[in-house]
């Protein structure tokens, strides 16, 4: 059995491309982060810290987490509007990065691996930062926006995986578990 520990609709979706056979298990933890950690090792903490709890003799648990970061500053989700907003504005004219890290644990072995994607932004008006808020999209999504939804209005381009910025690097997902921890396992 393949157990999702994570509560993202946007993680269940992208799983799904690589097996339907799996449930979905969260925990409560706490996700609080140490002082100056780099956003490739926050997204590590934070996947290991998702898939842990569900650790037994048989299951093979995958725990996904990702943040944006910017001029060495994470974004994670936005506590409200006002802070929503100011992270689109952050955000505005300028590149970041998305980072997911995910962790794979069976019985046997644990593998954590992480992916970085560049995106740019255009430049944004206070009022389309206003209106993109009040859809709603932004509040349970990292740095504030969803490339998969109206948050796709706000990207100039890209440089890398653009399912890594949804929420879950798929290809690289699929390529670790045929390699570490199913060996004939086909998808397509």
């Amino acid at each position: 059995m393949i157990i999702l520990a994570s509560k993202s609709p946007r993680r269940k979706e992208l799983l799904k491309l690589i097996t339907e056979d799996f449930i979905i298990k969260t925990a409560d933890t706490d996700e609080t982060l140490p002082e100056n950690i780099s956003p490739n090792e926050a997204v590590l903490r934070l996947s290991k810290i998702k898939a842990r709890p569900f650790k037994n003799e048989s299951d093979i648990i995958i725990g996904a987490d990702t943040v944006v970061a910017a001029d060495g500053k994470i974004l994670g989700k936005p506590a409200d509007d006002e802070n929503a907003f100011e992270m689109l504005k952050f955000l505005s004219g300028r590149e970041h990065s998305v980072f997911t890290g995910v962790t794979i644990i069976s019985p046997q072995c644990e593998k954590s691996f992480f992916r970085e994607t560049k995106v740019r932004f255009y430049d944004l008006s206070n009022s389309e930062i206003l209106d993109y808020i009040k859809t709603g999209e932004c509040r349970d999504k990292a740095g504030a926006y969803g490339i998969q939804g109206a948050g796709a209005l706000f990207v100039r381009e890209i440089e890398g995986d653009y399912f890594n910025v949804v929420g879950l690097p798929v290809s690289a997902l699929y390529r670790e578990l045929k390699r570490n921890f199913f060996g004939n396992f086909n998808k397509i």
